[in-house]
């Protein structure tokens, strides 16, 4: 780390009257100086002390002080190299600073000019190293809620970059989307790149869990609260600390309950089941749903003044169908990982695979995309996913809908194996019949089946 109250300059210079006039001077500006009489004395003090700071002068008793300078560089990078000669031209100040040399000065030095270069090097040098601390704690961030995201898309880039700019706040989020477009993945890249990402995050399906435990998850309860608390259990509130506490399926929150939850946002404080001592939270909230809240506020199933609080900042998940960029970089992403964890040899998809993928709408999102993938990878016989080892949800009442927000040739692909596949159920897997309830010819059928990959079972 910087030493910002006294710096450290590293004198490495044979003079010894040169030595004390500089190390006098700079001490009295408030320097630490550390002095070698050599370049082979200087590097063991560079290594051991690593200086801010160098004065480096060119002729020295054991080394060519220019060729000393990319040693140093090496062994402390982020530290200022000044150059001092007594033969100044500017060849070798042209030279010198090719090698990496902050500055060039030549002697005698004026002490005031060198004060000003050394503390403009100290702000560089500051800035150098918040820049590489910053890289380094980035770089080592460890991501496991957020390992399975990838955005090639414009519009998940666009979440992404919301995401940072939200994650440093205070402030609560709410994440709205399609069931498995990914929510609690971005809920816990969120924590991880915020101030909080050393503090507990903590999750709780609000969906899952029966109204009468909800409340005892969520706030606790003392002993006796109802039947069966033989001891007092603090609730999710209380273990999350200054932590993050992620709320799935909010709108599936009880109306006593979100009563509970809007005091909690509003002032921080909460009681436990059964308790009359005030608590305080100091938790963050990010909230989700694949709800249309405003819809349930409008029909008095969820508070108007918490859906305003948990609303903060809201950020949308748009769902698969609609950032087609990112399904193909996905699929490859589940099938690298489960083939490493199934141990297979799989290594990528076939051409009437890949289009099959593309061509899906993908109802259930993400979620459905891994599992596919998943499965696939466990019945693969060969290093390609084929079309016979995916399995895709039968076309429902959401086609028309799915059909509507594809590209026309691809709308038009996905009608059209829909109908086949319709057809052969209908028929029990009979060419001829199944040729006759499309109206066209089996030749043409057969031709379709190939097309796209189907066995006509």
């Amino acid at each position: 780390m910087l030493r910002a109250e006294h710096p450290t300059v590293l004198l490495i210079e044979d003079e010894e009257a040169q030595r004390k006039i500089l190390g006098d001077y700079l001490r009295r500006k408030g320097f630490r100086i550390l002095e070698a009489e050599s370049g082979a004395e200087g590097l063991r003090i560079l290594e051991r002390e690593q200086p801010e700071l160098v004065l480096l002068d060119w002729r020295l008793p054991d080394e060519d002080g220019l060729r000393l300078l990319p040693r140093l560089r090496e062994r402390s990078p982020l530290t200022a190299i000044v150059m001092l000669t007594a033969f100044a031209t500017v060849e070798r100040a042209v030279e010198a600073m090719k090698l990496g040399a902050y500055h060039y000065l030549t002697k005698p030095v004026n002490l005031e000019e060198l004060v000003l270069i050394l503390n403009r090097a100290l702000s560089e040098i500051r800035l150098r190293r918040e820049v590489e601390d910053l890289r380094r704690k980035l770089a080592s961030l460890e991501l496991p809620e957020a390992e399975d995201l990838v955005a090639e898309s414009p519009a998940m880039k666009e979440v992404l970059r919301l995401c940072a700019r939200v994650a440093p706040t205070e402030a609560t989020v709410l994440l709205t989307g399609e069931s498995g477009t990914g929510k609690e993945v971005l809920a816990g890249l969120i924590h991880r790149l915020s101030p909080r990402r050393d503090k507990p995050f903590l999750r709780i399906n609000c969906a899952a869990i029966p109204e009468g435990l909800l409340e005892s998850e969520l706030f606790g309860h003392e002993r006796g609260a109802f039947t069966g608390a033989d001891k007092a259990k603090p609730g999710l509130f209380e273990e999350a600390g200054e932590g993050t506490l992620f709320l799935d399926e909010i709108g599936e929150l009880p109306l006593p309950l979100q009563a509970k939850l809007l005091r909690v946002l509003q002032d921080g404080t909460f009681r436990r089941l059964g308790g009359r001592r005030e608590l305080r939270s100091r938790a963050r909230i990010i909230a989700a749903t694949n709800r249309d809240l405003n819809a349930m506020v409008r029909e008095g199933r969820f508070r108007e003044d918490l859906y305003w609080r948990l609303s903060v900042i809201t950020i949308h998940l748009p769902p698969l169908r609609e950032r087609r960029e990112d399904i193909l970089p996905l699929a490859r992403f589940f099938l690298h990982k489960y083939a490493r964890k199934y141990r297979k040899p799989v290594e990528d998809f076939s051409r009437e695979a890949l289009e099959r993928l593309l061509s899906y709408a993908f109802p259930g999102n993400v979620r459905e995309l891994q599992n596919m993938i998943e499965r696939a990878v466990i019945l693969a016989e060969g290093p390609l996913i084929t079309l016979k080892d995916l399995v895709f949800a039968p076309a429902g009442e959401d086609l028309w809908a799915r059909l509507r927000s594809l590209p026309l040739p691809e709308a038009v692909e996905l009608l059209e194996r829909t109908r086949l596949e319709e057809a052969l159920r209908a028929s029990g897997g009979i060419k001829t019949r199944a040729a006759e309830l499309l109206g066209i010819s089996e030749r043409v059928l057969r031709y379709k089946l190939e097309k796209y990959g189907l066995s006509g079972e």
